[in-house]
């Protein structure tokens, strides 16, 4: 299983043992040396052998609807050959890989799309034990999930600092290409803050050229001190092979999604309300801003959290709590991946004076819950208002809308209706109901309210 982008030669590990050997790199950080046919050779082996236990290979089972003929939409057709309203849906099979984060916990980091609409996950771990996986959370917009495992004797990898990464940096990529097992390939940072692969995603991509195909998703990417500082997600390929561009999430935005995961159930994005746009070369020189770095606010919404704290049309955005904001896509990504609540420094450049700002990050109203593999995917939540819950006598989580031949339309939940339990458990918000379904197998119960009435609704 593996994200594509429409259109990685590996490394060659001489190339880095010569650079290690003329002095480029500490010796220690290539590996050791073992007996050769030329004398003494450099390995990676003994790191690989700390690291590659945590790699895991991920296989899942997910159902997709059923094909459709369109004759089959015709009722007096499916009247006359007794057909049945629906088409069953097929099961569908792939794998993946993912990375033990917390031996303790048994968390496991991987792809959303690894995991998405699975009805059964199962990990296998180098030493060949399986054992089945539960979904803490999913998040579309960054690719990355969670899962949780029980078993004894795990091993973790330990996360590095992504921000600390230089292009050309060496690389290890870890993973279970094309269902073959664990692949160990080798290769060096070819850029960094990657972009612009989809529409709406929070990306901040590593690049790389170590070697990466379909079924790698989810897997490591390492240094050569053995620490994971990217979850490889996707490569840029015309054929659906490698040809050298592969790309990883880094390690600080994974760490980041992971604990709202752990701590909500979901990402709750944060936002400031401005509309920014990149500092380029043009714009700096007819700002009079020289040769710095950063976004420009092109505009601000009445009320918000940027209007309080006095943000203005025309401030350059430099940094973030101190770290330098390289784009608007940047600072996109900071914003968007800070919790709502908190308050974050912003430095700005007004004029020729500089300052920073004290700002109270906002949650996004238009925030929805990621319910991909559960019974409830393809419908569109959102916490119930104030003055809903009033009306109907209770806290809830309303539907917005249906995708049509998901498995929420195929469970019966109608646009309108508002969630208020789950198996006989009040929820009262997006999180609550991420966690109460969480893992729950084979059957749901929700009390909902339709149209005035409670009724009760069993899904699978």
């Amino acid at each position: 299983m593996f994200r594509k982008i429409p259109a990685l030669r590996p490394a060659v590990i001489a190339l880095c043992a010569a650079f290690a050997l003329a002095g480029g790199l500490p010796f220690a950080a290539v590996g050791q040396t073992v007996p050769g046919i030329a004398g003494e050779l450099p390995t990676l082996a003994p790191v690989l052998e700390r690291v590659t236990p945590a790699v895991v290979n991920i296989s899942v089972v997910s159902q997709t609807p059923g094909t459709s003929n369109p004759l089959y939409n015709d009722p007096y057709f499916r009247r006359f050959f007794d057909l049945p309203d629906a088409s069953p849906p097929r099961q569908r099979m792939s794998a993946g890989s993912g990375v033990i984060v917390d031996a303790a916990e048994g968390h496991v980091l991987t792809n959303h799309h690894v995991v998405a609409n699975a009805r059964e996950i199962t990990v296998t771990l180098k030493d060949g034990r399986s054992m089945s996986a539960e979904l803490v959370g999913s998040d579309q917009a960054t690719d990355i999930a969670l899962l949780k495992i029980e078993g004894s004797n795990l091993a973790a990898l330990e996360i590095g600092d992504s921000n600390r990464l230089k292009v050309g940096d060496y690389v290890v990529a870890i993973g279970n290409p094309f269902g073959l097992g664990q692949t160990v390939t080798s290769g060096i940072v070819s850029a960094l803050g990657r972009s612009g692969m989809s529409n709406d995603g929070y990306e901040d991509f590593i690049q790389t050229d170590a070697s990466i195909n379909p079924g790698n998703s989810g897997g490591a990417l390492v240094t050569l001190d053995g620490r994971l500082i990217g979850i490889n997600t996707a490569i840029l390929t015309p054929a659906g092979g490698n040809i050298g561009i592969g790309f990883a999430v880094p390690s600080n935005m994974a760490v980041s999604v992971m604990n709202q995961l752990i701590e909500h159930g979901e990402v709750q994005r944060g936002r400031l309300g401005i509309g920014i746009q990149d500092l380029t070369p043009d714009l700096a020189e007819a700002l009079g801003l020289g040769e710095i770095r950063g976004a420009v606010i092109g505009n601000i919404e009445p009320g918000s959290p940027a209007e309080e704290a006095g943000l203005q049309v025309g401030d350059v955005v430099t940094a973030v709590d101190g770290h330098p904001v390289r784009s608007a896509t940047d600072l996109r990504n900071r914003i968007g991946l800070t919790p709502a609540g908190s308050v974050v420094g912003l430095t700005i450049r007004r004029g020729d004076a500089e300052e920073t700002i004290d700002v109270t990050i906002a949650g996004d109203p238009g925030a929805s819950a990621d319910l991909s593999a559960t019974p409830l995917d393809g419908a569109r939540m959102r916490n119930a208002s104030p003055g809903e819950a009033q009306q109907a006598g209770a806290a809830g989580i309303v539907v917005e809308s249906i995708l049509p031949g998901s498995p929420a339309a195929r469970n019966g939940l109608r646009q309108g209706d508002m969630i208020v339990t789950v198996n006989r458990s009040p929820v009262s918000s997006l999180a609550e109901l991420r966690r109460a379904i969480a893992g729950q197998r084979p059957a749901l119960a929700l009390e909902i309210i339709r149209n005035g009435a409670r009724l009760l609704l069993v899904v699978r």
